[in-house]
């Protein structure tokens, strides 16, 4: 992302992870961990929606760690469907989020397999906030958001999204009653608004 950008590697529980960290100036408020899109759809931890997460959260006081699902880049293993991969996310808050305030971001196939790690963690972390960027419901069964965290969670979706509809992602929410803020004319990768996603997971994070 930039040049103070940390690149790293960890044992996984399929082999080496590739990591990418960025630290805020000064003490950090806690980690945000953010998963980027499908492996066998291009994505990758340099995905322009994962780096704009990813500087959003330094901006706030946040240390970011990016990291590569198996089979992605120098990460080690198979794609396995979100399985495998909530195990990566798992592993890589275990090493490198183990304590101290945590945040959770996830951006399409990534929002889906963070759905997954906040129900998995909620009960023994303290997840200060939750976000999920253009969440692929319409592919993946992603997991209810525990109620104990809607107030902290951002879900963020392209009006015009033609990857993952729109109507998905109200189906899931609805039964929840869990908020979307909707970007108007917005598309999947939010092409030209990158910019204001930044500032609502800013804002998000500030708050």
């Amino acid at each position: 992302m930039n040049a103070q950008t940390e690149s790293l590697t960890m044992a996984g529980p399929a082999g080496q992870i590739e990591l990418a960290i960025d630290r805020p100036d000064g003490a950090a408020r806690g980690t945000a961990v953010i998963a980027h899109p499908h492996p066998l759809h291009g994505g990758t931890l340099t995905n322009k929606v994962v780096q704009t997460l990813a500087r959003a959260s330094v901006l706030a006081g946040w240390t970011a760690v990016r990291f590569n699902f198996r089979g992605v880049g120098a990460s080690e293993g198979v794609y396995d469907e979100g399985r495998g991969e909530l195990d990566d996310l798992l592993a890589v808050v275990a090493a490198h989020a183990a304590e101290g305030p945590l945040c959770l971001a996830g951006f399409s196939f990534g929002a889906f397999v963070t759905s997954h790690a906040a129900a998995n963690l909620h009960a023994s972390r303290d997840i200060q906030r939750l976000v999920l960027v253009g969440t692929a419901t319409s592919r993946f069964d992603a997991a209810p958001v525990p109620a104990e965290l809607h107030t902290r969670t951002l879900v963020v979706h392209g009006e015009q999204d033609d990857t993952v509809p729109l109507a998905s992602v109200m189906d899931w929410a609805r039964p929840q009653v869990l908020p979307v803020l909707v970007v108007p004319g917005g598309g999947h990768f939010f092409h030209g608004q990158l910019p204001m996603l930044r500032e609502l997971v800013l804002r998000h994070l500030r708050a």
